[in-house]
């Protein structure tokens, strides 16, 4: 497996064009960043060429899902702004070309009740799969634990499956968050064996406090070895907000590596 670095949350002493030089620096091998579209997709474009990594994901715009709204994808009545998220997502990846696009569920809208959410959810990420289809771009959706985000559609691995098997497109597969499972105090390896050979992208940070590994209680050993055993031999990401300067808190680096 090889080591990514999401910029939305490492080297945030810099401006985000620059830690993109700085993640190749540090030995990283790819980058990703969630919500990109500040940066013109050309100047980042070009800053990725130049620093020769691959860009594996962005987020779809979620409008108001960070600031503790529900976001756009699985509320009937913000329709309109889904589809015009997606056509700037559309527009911004056929410049940048990431592998993945990840269409964050949201949370359930109010007076909404969780079937009519889940509908909407299928019918949008369809619509996703079928958009970014033609630039062979895989869509996936994501579990966010309820506790840093309460009211989450999708907070489990049972959840992901529900919903993969709903959407039914080859193109949709699950993000898993090593993190965000084991912050609910789930079974880690039991939901990765869930969604074995449905799990197209992996992020981790350390539990609890979501900094890097070695900071919190997580044992990865296991973690990794359950992701390989089933399958999976795609990136990890770091998705982790570090308790120091970023190129202080690289001291797991060398070790996920050697993997």
């Amino acid at each position: 497996m090889r080591i990514a670095a999401n910029l939305s949350m490492l080297f945030t002493e810099l401006p985000l064009i620059e830690r993109i030089g700085a993640a190749a620096a540090a030995g990283f091998e790819a980058v990703e960043i969630q919500f990109p579209y500040e940066l013109p997709a050309g100047e980042l474009k070009a800053a990725l060429d130049q620093a020769g990594l691959p860009l594996l994901l962005i987020n779809l715009p979620a409008a108001d899902l960070l600031q503790g709204g529900p976001g756009l994808a699985a509320v009937p009545a913000r329709q309109d702004a889904f589809d015009a998220a997606l056509r700037q997502a559309y527009a911004y990846a056929a410049v940048v070309n990431p592998l993945f696009v990840n269409v964050l569920p949201g949370r359930l809208g109010e007076g909404l009740d969780r079937e009519t959410a889940l509908a909407t959810l299928v019918a949008n990420l369809r619509k996703a799969a079928d958009t970014f289809h033609p630039l062979g771009i895989q869509v996936l959706a994501e579990a966010i634990n309820p506790i840093d985000m309460p009211g989450f559609l999708i907070h489990t691995p049972e959840h992901l499956d529900e919903l993969l098997r709903a959407v039914g497109r080859p193109n949709v597969a699950a993000q898993f968050d090593l993190y965000h499972m084991a912050r609910q105090e789930l079974d880690v390896v039991a939901g990765i064996r869930l969604l074995a050979g449905r799990i197209a992208h992996v992020q981790f940070a350390d539990c609890p406090g979501r900094a890097e590994p070695g900071s919190g209680s997580m044992d990865f050993a296991p973690l990794l070895d359950a992701l390989e055993d089933n399958g999976y031999a795609g990136w990890l990401a770091a998705e982790y907000r570090p308790g120091k300067p970023t190129e202080d808190s690289l001291g797991w680096l060398p070790a996920f590596k050697a993997r």
